[in-house]
C-alpha cells in the first residue's frame, strides 16, 4: 500500500465555484483534480487530504462533494481546513461518511500499518499580519495536536509508518519554527504533510530531521496526488 497526499481540492458541486478566479494555475478545476486523482491513485492506495475539501457552509450540501472523492479510487484520511465550515461534529460525520473514508479530529487513525495524526493548524507567531486573536486560535491548535499524537501513540504497533497531517505549514513562510513543529519533531514521525499555500510554484519547504516533509496543495501539485510512504515507490 502507498499513501499519498493531496489537499485543498475546493470541491463545490451543490454550489460550483469557479476556482480559475484566483489565477489560471487552477484552470480546468474540479476535473483537473479529478483526473489527475485517477492519474494517480491505484485503489489499494490511501490518501490523506488535509483541509479545504468543499465550498459547501452546510453538511448536507458537502454530501456530494463526500460522494465524488469517495468514488475516486483508494481509501482517504480527511482533515479539516479552514475553508471547511461544513464539518459538522466529528460523530455525525463518522456516521456519515462513506466507506474507505475517515476524519481526524483531535485524535488518530490506523490503517493497515499506518497511523495518522493531525489537526488543522493556524498561521504561525512571526508570521506577517499575525494579531492577538490569532495566537489563541493557534494555541487552541497546539493542544489539538498534542491529543492527536497521544492518540497516534497509543495505536502505533512497532513497525508502523507514523505520519502527521496538518493544513496549515507549521513555520512561518520564512521557515521559522513554531509550537507545532516542536511537537512534531518530538514525536518524530516517518512523514508530514500540509497544505493551505496557494500558487503555482511552491513555497520554500521546511527541513525536520529524520521526517519526510510533504508540501500537498492540489494547484502546486497540478491536481496529481504527491507519493508519501514509502518514499521510493513506483
Amino acid at each position: 500500500m502507498r499513501v499519498l497526499a493531496i489537499g485543498d481540492p475546493h470541491l463545490s458541486r451543490r454550489d460550483p465555484k469557479p476556482m480559475d478566479v484566483f489565477g489560471p494555475h487552477w484552470g480546468g478545476h474540479p476535473d483537473a483534480f479529478f483526473d489527475g486523482w485517477r492519474a494517480v491513485v491505484r485503489d489499494d492506495d490511501l490518501v490523506l487530504v488535509p483541509g479545504d475539501v468543499s465550498w459547501a457552509l452546510r453538511f448536507e450540501a458537502a454530501r456530494d462533494d463526500l460522494d465524488d472523492l469517495a468514488a475516486l479510487p483508494g481509501r482517504k484520511v480527511l482533515l479539516r481546513g479552514n475553508h471547511d465550515y461544513w464539518w459538522p461534529a466529528i460523530g455525525k460525520l463518522r456516521a456519515a461518511l462513506p466507506a474507505g473514508m475517515w476524519a481526524v479530529q483531535n485524535d488518530a487513525v490506523r490503517i493497515d500499518g499506518v497511523v495518522v495524526a493531525g489537526t488543522r493548524g493556524w498561521t504561525c507567531p512571526g508570521s506577517p499580519g499575525f494579531a492577538e486573536e490569532d495566537r489563541k486560535i493557534f494555541d487552541r491548535e497546539v493542544g489539538r495536536l498534542e491529543l492527536s499524537l497521544a492518540a497516534a501513540r497509543d495505536l502505533a504497533e512497532p513497525g508502523d509508518v507514523r505520519i502527521v497531517m496538518l493544513h496549515f505549514p507549521p513555520t512561518t513562510p520564512s521557515l521559522e519554527g513554531s509550537a507545532l513543529l516542536e511537537r512534531i519533531e518530538a514525536f518524530a514521525p516517518d512523514a508530514l504533510v500540509y497544505a493551505h499555500v496557494h500558487g503555482p510554484t511552491p513555497p520554500p519547504t521546511p527541513v525536520v530531521p529524520g521526517v519526510r516533509v510533504v508540501f500537498a496543495a492540489a494547484d502546486a501539485l497540478r491536481f496529481r496526488p504527491a507519493l508519501v510512504w514509502p518514499p521510493d515507490a513506483p
